[in-house]
């Protein structure tokens, strides 16, 4: 039982607030922030500050900021209308498939919804009949992978 009493004494000065055995008020010790420290808060903010609004301003640069206050927040295929909530489902698309072609004028792009812009890209590849890397594929276009080259060994050991 003392335990318990010792611990709630301590614990009740360690908080800060009344101390238990004498009743009297008790303050953590905090040292004051130097005018250093304040200056180097301050200055550390202003950074915070200015890089955000550089940060901002290359947003507003990029060309996907520049599509979407371009053009209305709907699919070009699907007509699915976005707002701010799921706005991160549009993307912007290159018409031609090249994305350092970024006219001022915007008439390379095109805003495509997350499902939309893979069908796009999808039906392209299939269109120049490239393949995705992760298939196994060699560059004459023949297979080269084969499912059943250690079924021999797998029927022996019974797996």
């Amino acid at each position: 039982m003392c335990g318990k009493k010792l611990d709630m004494i301590m614990a009740a000065g360690m908080a800060g607030g009344t101390n238990a055995l004498h009743n009297e008020p008790v303050t953590p010790e905090v040292e004051p922030m130097s005018s250093r420290d304040k200056q180097s808060g301050e200055s550390r903010l202003d950074r915070v500050v200015a890089d955000a609004q550089r940060n901002r301003e290359e947003r507003e640069r990029s060309y996907r900021e520049r599509a979407l206050k371009m053009y209305p927040w709907i699919c070009g295929r699907c007509m699915r209308e976005f707002s701010l909530e799921n706005l991160h489902e549009l993307t912007v698309h290159h018409r031609d498939h090249n994305h350092d072609n970024n006219p001022p004028d915007g008439s390379n792009w095109e805003l495509l919804c997350l499902y939309c812009h893979d069908n796009e890209h999808s039906r392209y590849l299939d269109s120049t009949g490239s393949a995705s890397p992760d298939q196994d594929v060699d560059a004459s276009g023949t297979a080269t992978h084969n499912p059943f080259a250690d079924l021999r060994e797998r029927m022996k050991d019974g797996k």
